[in-house]
């Protein structure tokens, strides 16, 4: 893949009566890995759905937004190429869903009941693949239901694998997670990026960063606070302005912790 994921110059984005973004600017390289920081409301939600394709910006003659080099994209490939894991992707299982079903769907774009589907022995394969490199086939078996909230996360993760995409995007990946499953979670993520699998992380909770994502854009109320290397944005004084109050910052073993100051 050569061409950027994403390319984003000078686009307005509406979503109903709001106005989110306005000359928003952003480009994101294939195998890059990266993290968008920011508060509620800084537009982190609106930067992943134009990434999933489900939200145009306004059409403008010095405005670009370009997917995989396209101004306009074919969603099947977008799915085979970009995988998604999103926390609202546990609510559109059903919980007597068989967890390695939940899996299969990702071929097909689809969610919820997978009886009426059919996969192939290839398709099976693939699946297996997929959750083997997120370490859950002890559980395949398992109804969705009976799952805990970390087993659920990565189950979605082989989901999101299943095409074996270029590019993963984790939209708040630790919400709802304790902290085993937490970890269980990212270190499968640490070692996919090792292996060189591109990555947004989009989350407002800088603890949640890993050490192999290098550089962090910080958005606030729908524009870039800043841009650049992890150590040079995430400061206390772009931090503190990004979520507007005081903030201490402590790095150990390229993890950031950060805290009221």
């Amino acid at each position: 893949m050569s061409a950027p994921v994403l390319d984003l110059r000078n686009v307005t984005v509406w979503r109903g009566d709001n106005r989110v973004f306005s000359g928003l600017s952003l480009r994101i390289d294939p195998g890059e890995c990266l993290a968008v920081l920011g508060p509620n409301g800084a537009g982190k939600s609106t930067l992943l759905a134009l990434m999933a394709g489900e939200l145009r910006p306004v059409a403008e003659d010095d405005s670009r937004c370009r997917l995989l080099g396209e101004e306009y994209w074919c969603l099947d490939e977008l799915r085979e190429r970009i995988g998604f894991v999103t926390p609202g992707q546990n609510e559109l299982f059903h919980d007597d869903e068989i967890a390695s079903d939940v899996v299969l769907t990702g071929l097909r774009g689809a969610y919820g009941r997978t009886t009426a589907m059919r996969f192939s022995k290839r398709d099976k394969r693939r699946a297996w693949k997929a959750m083997s490199l997120v370490g859950v086939q002890p559980l395949i078996w398992r109804r969705f239901g009976e799952l805990s909230s970390g087993e659920r996360r990565r189950f979605l993760l082989a989901r999101a694998l299943v095409h074996g995409p270029e590019f993963l995007v984790l939209d708040e990946p630790a919400s709802a997670l304790d902290l085993p499953g937490a970890w269980k979670f990212f270190g499968v993520i640490r070692e996919l990026v090792a292996a060189g699998t591109g990555l947004l992380l989009v989350t407002h909770d800088a603890r949640e960063i890993p050490p192999e994502v290098r550089r962090v854009v910080l958005l606030k109320e729908g524009g870039i606070l800043a841009d650049g290397p992890k150590r040079k944005v995430m400061t206390p004084e772009l931090l503190g302005a990004c979520y507007g109050l005081p903030v201490k910052v402590k790095w150990s073993g390229g993890f950031c912790e950060v805290r009221p100051g």
